[in-house]
């Protein structure tokens, strides 16, 4: 019988640490698969393969498409990437960003109970927002294993609160420093003998989403039902997914956002609009203050004295624009990582 044999991790902001010790404890013989995807910019090259290699115990490399999958060895998402798995081997697709990310946590998340059902582990660690609370949903319903790190250990919490609130039946809360041996654990244990929960409409359509698979994006039957809201990517509709507590939303052509990482996405369309603003304000005001000096100096008084009256309403209205903009917090954003895994090239 086989075990828990695919073990797929997510994290974001806090993630190299976690990961480096996580990978640091696994013991040699690890009779599991470790399917990796941390939040990195899409332009560069990446190390954490490197990094984990030289932390732990198990070969680590970035994830080629069409590759075996293998036991007993790391897999990392490229940059740009989405890793997905499918029977045997494993995935990369340049498919539509989730959550703002490509590389996704809930593609490979989902892809990977899709294809193994029961025996994928699926665990949360650090992070800001919420990517990886859907697709830990997905290995709950598959019948795998939630592990998630306790929100108050981890040195960003956002993706765990995240999933705790919103994955029923998560198997283990736990610090980090205890996740490597339960994993360990739980990778021997055998899988149960009960029968294997369905693939549900749901799932099959995400997954392939995730491919880009023209079959699905020319779907006209597709799950959830027209919002009110337009997609900050490219302007589609999106759809309302969602599964009970948990608010999902997801276009024609496949950019999928939960709730709060559409709330942040619609702060910062807000914020480019109003530096936009400010900057055409300031343009108004310097144009038109430099037209009423060359009306004063034709001696037109009275055009001179409208010209700078708009200059200062225009003043005016940059002021208050550029005090909101000061003032305003913004929503809570993932640390940029690129200063820890992106200070040297990969070597192939």
């Amino acid at each position: 019988m086989p075990g828990h044999d695919i073990i797929v991790v997510g994290a974001s902001a806090g993630g190299v640490e976690a990961l480096t010790f996580l990978v640091k404890n696994l013991p040699q013989d690890l009779k599991a698969a470790v399917l990796i995807v941390l939040h990195v910019p899409s332009h560069g090259s990446s190390v954490l393969p490197r990094i984990l290699e030289r932390a732990g115990n198990l070969p680590a490399v970035h994830a080629r498409d069409g590759e075996p999958l293998l036991l007993g060895r790391i897999y990392v998402a490229p940059p740009d990437y989405h890793l997905l798995v499918k029977p045997g081997t494993l995935q990369l697709a340049r498919g539509p960003r989730e959550n703002n990310h490509r590389p996704a946590i809930d593609p490979l998340f989902r892809t990977a109970a899709r294809a193994y059902g029961q025996r994928v582990i699926g665990v949360v660690l650090t992070g800001s927002l919420d990517d990886g609370t859907a697709g830990l949903r997905a290995v709950k319903m598959r019948g795998g294993v939630a592990v998630v790190q306790n929100p108050d250990d981890a040195l960003y919490g956002g993706m765990p609160s995240s999933a705790i609130e919103n994955v029923d039946d998560i198997d283990y809360i736990l610090p980090l420093s205890d996740i490597p041996s339960v994993l360990a654990d739980v990778v021997n244990m055998p899988v149960e003998v009960a029968a294997e929960n369905p693939i549900s409409e749901e799932l099959a359509f995400e997954s392939d989403l995730a491919e880009m698979k023209m079959a699905q994006l020319n779907n006209e039957d597709k799950p959830g039902k027209p919002s009110p809201f337009a997609c900050p990517d490219c302007g589609g509709t999106l759809w309302d997914l969602s599964e009970g507590d948990l608010l999902r939303f997801r276009c024609r052509t496949g950019h999928a956002f939960s709730a709060t990482t559409l709330l942040a996405k619609q702060s910062d369309a807000l914020e480019d609009a109003l530096w936009i603003a400010l900057r055409a304000l300031e343009e108004k005001a310097s144009l038109a203050h430099r037209m009423s000096q060359r009306m004063r100096d034709r001696n037109q008084s009275l055009s001179a004295k409208r010209l700078e009256e708009e200059a200062k309403d225009a003043q005016t209205r940059a002021a208050v624009i550029q005090e909101v903009l000061l003032k305003s917090d913004g929503m809570t954003k993932d640390k940029d990582l690129s200063s820890l895994i992106l200070d040297e090239p990969i070597e192939e």
